[in-house]
């Protein structure tokens, strides 16, 4: 989705961002997720050689960055940017040009399209469910995940089931009900039925406070009788924002976690504090993965337990399309992938 962002200027015009810091290109050449077959290597590079087939990661940083220097986890370096979306020669390209730690061995049961199609949102979605210990999914813990049929979603689902987790999908249409069950769900709500979404009301206006809390109330009922017992997420996988997040912090469980990486419904945030203190809640800001949390969720794609949730190939000329399909939600469910140099689909898998 971040080359929408790019293709709409907004919130950040990139290619004048990346001019700023002297790089002369006047264009932009966008794509975050990418597989292929190393072509040519910097004189340093060891880690991976010509021929090799790969796919790559969207965590860039400086090699000089003092904090990555320093062994602490790159994603919080000052340089770190998003491949294909803050640097250009990203995949939409015959040639994409990434770092040497970027690339992670392709698996070989993947088709081309398939292994590249998965990564950015796989990569970002492990990192929100494992990676801010202690709250890792565990064996029964109850995830709930917001846009469950998207791109982040869908792998939230496959991860949390991987993990042994049990996540509950909030969706909004009825027929996404199965994309959701064979692809991990214990359970799913359809959002909706419900009207309460928004900015929570002043929790000074009795009335209003009181019919928006009976709405939130309401739906975590509805996370108990998805999931048949009364038990409340210990995990809440939040993207949209502004709509949402007073509901995921009135229902996510004493001593959990609300994780969120993205503001798609909005960016400003309310949310009862009495609930976050009292229950002793964490809300956790996450963006994308370190090359650990690449390699991690990618061995669970290699060994099978997690899907890539390829809905649909398109051909190279189709990717203005594709981004248009996103800016109106009206793309398949899971991941899209596309077609660079690969003649056909289904090549590539062995």
């Amino acid at each position: 989705y971040n080359n929408v962002w790019a293709a709409l200027g907004q919130p950040l015009d990139v290619i004048a961002e990346r001019q700023k810091l002297g790089e002369p290109e006047d264009f932009h050449a966008g794509g975050s997720d990418c597989s292929g077959i190393v072509w040519a290597t910097g004189k340093d590079v060891k880690s991976v050689k010509v021929g090799d087939e790969v796919i790559v990661h969207s965590g860039w940083w400086r090699p000089d960055d003092p904090w990555v220097l320093s062994g602490k986890d790159p994603m919080l370096a000052e340089s770190t940017r998003i491949w294909g979306y803050q640097t250009n020669y990203g995949s939409y390209c015959q040639f994409a040009r990434a770092q040497a730690h970027q690339c992670v061995p392709k698996p070989k049961r993947l088709t081309w399209e398939a292994a590249g199609c998965f990564l950015l949102c796989a990569s970002t979605a492990y990192r929100m469910l494992m990676g801010w210990a202690p709250h890792t999914v565990e064996r029964g813990d109850v995830v709930l995940v917001w846009g469950a049929t998207g791109g982040l979603g869908s792998m939230a689902l496959e991860i949390t089931r991987a993990q042994g987790g049990r996540a509950v999908a909030v969706v909004s249409d009825e027929a996404k009900r199965k994309f959701c069950a064979e692809h991990g769900a214990a359970g799913a709500i359809n959002r909706t039925q419900f009207d309460h979404w928004g900015p929570m009301p002043d929790t000074k206006d009795a009335k209003a406070y009181g019919n928006w809390a009976k709405g939130a109330r309401a739906f975590g009922k509805a996370i108990w009788d998805a999931l048949g017992e009364k038990t409340s997420p210990r995990i809440v996988f939040e993207h949209p924002g502004e709509a949402t997040l007073p509901t995921s912090e009135f229902v996510c469980a004493t001593g959990g976690m609300i994780v969120i990486c993205a503001g798609t419904s909005g960016y400003n945030v309310t949310l009862d504090l009495r609930y976050h203190w009292m229950r002793q809640k964490r809300f956790q800001g996450s963006h994308l993965s370190n090359d650990q949390q690449a390699a991690a969720v990618t061995k669970l794609v290699a060994e099978g337990k997690v899907d890539p949730c390829l809905s649909h190939t398109y051909g190279f000329d189709d990717i203005p399309q594709c981004h248009q399909l996103m800016l109106e939600n009206k793309h398949p469910y899971g991941n899209m992938g596309v077609l660079v140099n690969a003649p056909k689909a289904g090549l590539g898998a062995s």
